[in-house]
């Protein structure tokens, strides 16, 4: 087989592949959606009905304490994580560290970045075993942070290093200090800051490894943080082992409310992006 032939296979191969994926993605959705679709058209009011006393066994009720505790839990974790990361990747430029140990510290980062959910939660199951505490609303909210953080942290390093040098020349020139610098340059990159955070939070609303063993598993309204609490993706794993048929349609209509905010959310992520491109230089500004 001569080159071209194996350039030609290469890149049929390439395609397949890519429709593979795509096909599976969109089976998945529209599954997903459909099913869960038509539970909401017979009982739209399960997304926003608190659960009965025998929700798990009779489905009474909704679902509504896992879509609070989705978002107490999810919120506040990102907000934490995005403070963090947002800090740890103006340090890891050259204005204030090396570049060895920028490498380093992003090597342990990508690292972070491919542990799998469920050892962040692990590792928090021990730290509240060794403290003596219960699974809660609080714990959950670490987990989450813990798994957001080297997501952001990645995503703003990149778009920091993205943004065009002639915007720390110019402030330097100007006689700014490092920190005014700082903000400049984040001001530059917001586009990609605003991106990975929204990001940071889809994969933090759709995770259920890491509360799985940190914020419990409770049919009852979020009472406080140190009460155990539910999410979507834990409530979804529940119902879709239920022997009960109609809890298990729930599961269907929780992951609609799941993916539809996820999906949301990415979308967001995009016009956010281009909305903050604005200010960036050489930006949009129309």
């Amino acid at each position: 087989m001569d080159r071209y032939a194996r350039q030609r296979l290469f890149g049929w191969l390439a395609r397949g592949a890519a429709a593979l994926v795509v096909a599976v993605m969109v089976l998945v959705v529209a599954v997903t959606i459909y099913r869960g679709g038509r539970v909401f058209i017979t009982d739209p009011a399960i997304a926003v009905t608190p659960p009965g006393s025998r929700y798990m066994l009779e489905a009474e009720g909704g679902f509504f304490h896992a879509v609070l505790g989705s978002v107490f839990i999810v919120g506040p974790a990102t907000v934490v994580s995005a403070i963090l990361a947002v800090s740890t990747a103006i340090y890891l430029q050259s204005d204030y560290s090396s570049e060895r140990f920028s490498e380093t510290v992003n090597m342990f980062l990508n690292v972070l970045w491919g542990t799998p959910p469920i050892v962040y939660g692990v590792f928090v199951l021990t730290v509240i075993i060794a403290v003596g505490a219960q699974t809660s609303l609080f714990f959950g909210i670490v987990a989450i942070a813990i798994f957001q953080y080297p997501i952001m942290t990645r995503y703003t390093d990149e778009a920091l290093r993205a943004a065009p040098d002639t915007v720390r020349e110019a402030t330097y020139g100007l006689g700014a200090t490092r920190f005014e610098t700082a903000l400049i340059t984040v001001r530059a990159a917001l586009p990609g800051i605003v991106a990975g955070i929204v990001m940071g939070f889809a994969r933090g609303i759709g995770d259920a490894a890491t509360v799985l063993f940190t914020a419990g598993r409770s049919t009852n309204m979020p009472a406080g943080p140190f009460e155990p609490a539910t999410t979507l993706p834990v409530l979804i794993f529940d119902q879709a082992m239920s022997f009960n048929a109609e809890v298990r349609s729930h599961a269907y209509a929780a992951s609609f409310v799941l993916i539809v905010a996820v999906l949301g959310l990415i979308l967001a992520s995009k016009l956010l992006a281009g909305r903050y491109a604005r200010f960036a230089p050489g930006g949009r500004h129309s």
